[in-house]
């Protein structure tokens, strides 16, 4: 579970509602029916009208990825790649067919035993490098429901809003009408910015910083798949995935080989 990912959006919502209590409102003055019909009926209407209906459905599991979803270790990807060229290098990369069992991420049992099959190293790399452009297509595509809510939520909230101060204005008769009719006007603009700034766009960013984390450690795998089946010294493979870690990350990798030393 990422902790991040609730903590966060717990935090904002106390925030609110602390906010809320603190200025002397009552929470209970900001539920409206109506404005709620508007804001997230609109909304989740806008959304299944905008994508395939079975992709809409699937919203829910979108939201749970930013929580449960996993994307891997770089650093000990990088460790667990060093140890297969090791073993080839000593034993032959055939060797490595009886460690594939243990190999506990697909995509570099899917890398190995292509290797150890003796596929050509092009026709490897084109097939690893095209399931991981599929996997970002995907990401992007439930991120892209996100962001379609953080678009239409505050045009139905200000829809909302011209529809009771057109209610409003309509009462002009009566004057102690006037404040109660903009209160209840701007509840949906509220509702719709909400949505928008404590949902959709943060759960949305969580899922760009996952794919970008997934997308890492992928793109370490195919690099050490490619280095292994080309003969490459361990250290030399090691040098080349270090590579791709930020230099804080890559003194981590180096000081627990001197510890270990």
């Amino acid at each position: 579970m990422d902790i991040g990912t609730v903590l966060g959006l717990v935090i904002a919502i106390v925030a609110v509602l602390l906010s809320i209590v603190l200025g002397g409102g009552n929470p209970a003055s900001l539920i409206n029916v109506p404005s709620i019909l508007v804001v997230f009926g609109g909304t989740g209407g806008a959304i299944i009208l905008s994508f395939p209906l079975a992709r809409a459905l699937k919203l829910h599991t979108v939201v749970l990825k930013s929580v449960f979803g996993t994307t891997g270790n770089p650093v000990a990807t990088i460790k667990d790649m060093v140890q297969y060229a090791e073993i080839a290098r000593r034993e032959g990369i055939l060797a490595l067919e009886s460690m594939i069992p243990d190999m506990k991420e697909p995509f570099i049992v899917r890398g190995v035993k292509m290797a150890v099959d003796g596929t050509d190293p092009e026709l490897i790399r084109t097939i690893m490098e095209t399931e991981l452009e599929a996997m970002m297509d995907r990401h992007a595509d439930g991120k892209k429901i996100l962001d379609t809510i953080a678009r239409y939520a505050p045009a139905f909230g200000m829809i909302g809003t011209l529809m009771g101060l057109i209610f409003m204005l309509n009462n002009m008769d009566d004057p102690s009408a006037i404040g109660p009719g903009m209160a209840v006007a701007l509840i949906t603009t509220m509702y719709g910015a909400l949505i928008a700034n404590l949902f959709a766009n943060p759960v949305g960013d969580k899922l760009a910083a996952k794919d970008a984390e997934e997308v890492l450690v992928k793109t370490i795998v195919i690099a050490g798949v490619m280095s292994i089946q080309s003969g490459d010294n361990p250290r030399v493979v090691e040098a080349k995935l270090l590579t791709y870690l930020p230099p804080a990350m890559r003194e981590l990798v180096t000081d627990e080989q001197a510890q270990a030393a």
